[in-house]
């Protein structure tokens, strides 16, 4: 087919960039900027506090507040975020996962306040659990009270917000913590069967409904560098959903069964080294995604160049959009049907990836499903990333920059204002702030509101209508949470650690000659202590570190995300460690190490502190002078090198403390 021969061109996805920051008022300024460029959807970023249900002012919420994203506590900040930009003309996608239920509530009833029925409202809530418990960490509760606030949800909107996506199902994460194709297929596709399973047992949606919530469910995946195969693997799930579909749930529409997918670029590949190149990864890990008519992404957000280096820009958002539009608007990417129907490649390739991917849901689904089988999965994730640290390391993987082409002259893109900072003082304003919505309430109506949530938590009530009616009555983010944390419990999730170790011969012998040094040691091999501080949850690079040390033979501590500083010097303490190894990659460092470094302090625990994570190169000099041994950011990938470096650290820490 020609370009004359077309019946029309095809219309472009949803352009988004990800983004939030510092307060809802600022945020918002961003976000129509962001759309008076062009922008045709809006994508949420919610800070930590908000994601893992703590207020500004509580004791987690410290150094993290407006960091990653912004800060939502009450109705009053979804009205500033909001301001200007109406409901029932935005498409608003918020990433959002334990506090899903909340977020919508809070979004439905600012809308309610402007006079816009839900039923008008479009968008999506990430709303997807299970890859928090695997590489994301923003969990709260349990799994099986997870996925019934997530059934909730989505019987919810089934009944009153029929346009809203209620869960993104996110294979992205997947991709991140270390997933090959084969496992991003697998793992999502069950997760989407474990909640649709559960909706459909639940009773909570009339069979008349329930093939209208199966066509509501959405997903989130991950556009990789190898952009053919990314071709084929979103192509294999959108053959895969549909059989799924048509044979698990019996829906008959085809336009119910489509793969109905929003992509974010790969940004486990952006590079600290060399960041200028991050520009072309970008680019050709949109084309992956875009390619493919018949399998083609519905939205799209790219990451900003400078994203692994900090906080990026509106200028960088804006370089990230035109990037899209670019491609949307000048290329003829949408004149034409799918270019690769009758591809021997692509079809090939295509159906290997579905095949191996059903074997492995098959599995998946013989252990119970994905919310049964998360201690596996988190397992099998480590033991993947690891092997592809371990092909970095070797050079068998070349990331250009990295291991291979490591010249280059200086950028002028990069310095000290190559990325956006947060003012410290947007923590204390928010605190105040807090205290002024609190003051000026309805007490009694909280008090009730929360009452309500309460026994809905405790019962079979769908949390949504109580939830609503909380938000109305003006109760905060970290309310709402503890209400339910009352009632479920926290949730500690597995590390995966178990079944990884090294992959690669370079490696083994090179963390054998570091596991040599330990042996070697005058009373025995060193104990290292790997440690999160705050509401940081991406846990692969701390896991990556964690799984080297041990292979290294050092003696290994590590518990996981979500650590107060006073928790890890008191671990420090008691497991009488050579080394503390702190990672941090929300940008609260300069808050959180001192805090970790004092509390060490005050327990006599004089080891060394080394810190690792996205810190920007004029910070480092700031950590040493409080007393950081040592940085490491992305661009030191060789962690056998690393490993020496710490036992070298306990060698001198036990030598100055003999």
């Amino acid at each position: 087919m020609t370009a004359s021969d077309s019946p029309q061109r095809s219309r472009p996805w949803l352009m988004r960039t990800y983004s939030g920051h510092s307060t809802a008022q600022a945020s918002n300024e961003l976000y129509r900027s962001m759309l008076a460029k062009g922008q045709t959807g809006l994508s949420v970023a919610f800070d930590l506090p908000t994601q893992t249900g703590y207020d500004p002012d509580h004791p987690m919420a410290g150094g993290e507040v407006g960091k990653v994203g912004v800060p939502v506590t009450h109705l009053g900040h979804m009205a500033q975020l909001m301001d200007g930009i109406p409901p029932e003309a935005m498409n608003t996608s918020m990433t959002i996962n334990a506090t899903a239920p909340w977020l919508l509530s809070l979004y439905i009833a600012n809308a309610q306040n402007a006079g816009v029925a839900a039923e008008t409202l479009r968008g999506t809530t990430q709303n997807d659990i299970v890859k928090e418990y695997l590489s994301r960490g923003t969990f709260i509760f349990p799994p099986e009270a997870s996925r019934r606030l997530t059934v909730d949800v989505v019987a919810y909107c089934s009944a009153h917000v029929p346009q809203w996506n209620p869960i993104n199902v996110c294979s992205y994460h997947l991709q991140e913590a270390g997933a090959t194709p084969t496992q991003e297929i697998a793992y999502a596709l069950a997760t989407a069967i474990d909640v649709l399973d559960a909706v459909r047992d639940s009773g909570k949606v009339p069979p008349e409904r329930f093939d209208a919530a199966v066509g509501s469910i959405s997903f989130f995946v991950n556009g990789g560098i190898r952009f053919i195969e990314e071709v084929c693997k979103v192509r294999a799930f959108t053959q895969m959903w549909d059989q799924i579909c048509a044979e698990r749930y019996g829906v008959a529409d085809p336009k119910l069964r489509r793969f109905r997918y929003g992509v974010q670029v790969n940004s486990l590949g952006l590079t600290e080294a060399q960041p200028e190149n991050n520009v072309a990864r970008i680019t050709l890990e949109a084309l992956g995604v875009t390619l493919s008519q018949r399998a083609r992404t519905r939205s799209l957000q790219l990451p900003a160049w400078n994203e692994a280096l900090g906080l990026p820009r509106p200028w960088d958002q804006q370089w990230s959009l035109r990037i899209q539009q670019v491609l949307a608007h000048e290329t003829d990417l949408l004149e034409y049907g799918d270019i690769f129907d009758g591809s021997v490649v692509v079809e090939g390739r295509t159906a290997e990836l579905a095949e191996s991917a059903q074997a492995e849901l098959n599995e998946v689904l013989e252990m119970g499903g994905a919310f049964a089988a998360i201690g596996e999965l988190k397992q099998r994730l480590v033991a993947s990333h690891t092997e592809r640290v371990r092909q970095i390391e070797s050079s068998e993987l070349t990331v250009v920059g990295v291991n291979e082409f490591t010249e280059t002259a200086p950028s002028p893109l990069e310095g000290d204002e190559s990325i956006l900072r947060v003012d410290p003082a947007v923590e204390a304003e928010l605190v105040a702030d807090l205290e002024r919505w609190r003051g000026a309430r309805d007490s009694n109506r909280v008090v009730a509101a929360l009452d309500d949530l309460r026994v809905a938590a405790s019962g079979d009530v769908n949390i949504m209508g109580p939830s609503i009616e909380a938000a109305h009555a003006g109760v905060t983010t970290g309310e709402w949470a503890q209400a339910l944390r009352e009632v479920f419990g926290e949730f500690r999730a597995p590390t995966g650690l178990g079944g990884a170790g090294a992959g690669r011969a370079s490696t083994r012998t090179a963390l054998a000659t570091v596991a040599q040094q330990c042996a070697a040691m005058e009373g025995g091999p060193p104990r290292v202590l790997v440690a999160k501080p705050g509401l940081d949850g991406h846990s692969n690079g701390a896991e990556q570190v964690a799984v080297a040390a041990r292979d290294a033979g050092m003696e290994v501590v590590y518990e996981g995300i979500r650590l107060t500083p006073g928790h890890i010097a008191a671990t420090a303490r008691d497991e009488d460690v050579d080394v503390v190894g702190l990672s941090i990659l929300s940008g609260s460092h300069l808050e959180l190490v001192p805090e970790v470094l004092a509390c060490l302090d005050a327990e006599g625990v004089s080891a060394p502190v080394v810190v690792g994570g996205i810190i920007p190169p004029a910070d480092h000099q700031a950590l040493r002078d409080a007393g950081v041994a040592a940085v490491y950011t992305p661009k030191d990938f060789e962690l056998a090198t690393i490993m020496a470096d710490i036992a070298g650290l306990a060698e001198q820490s036990r030598a100055g403390s003999a």
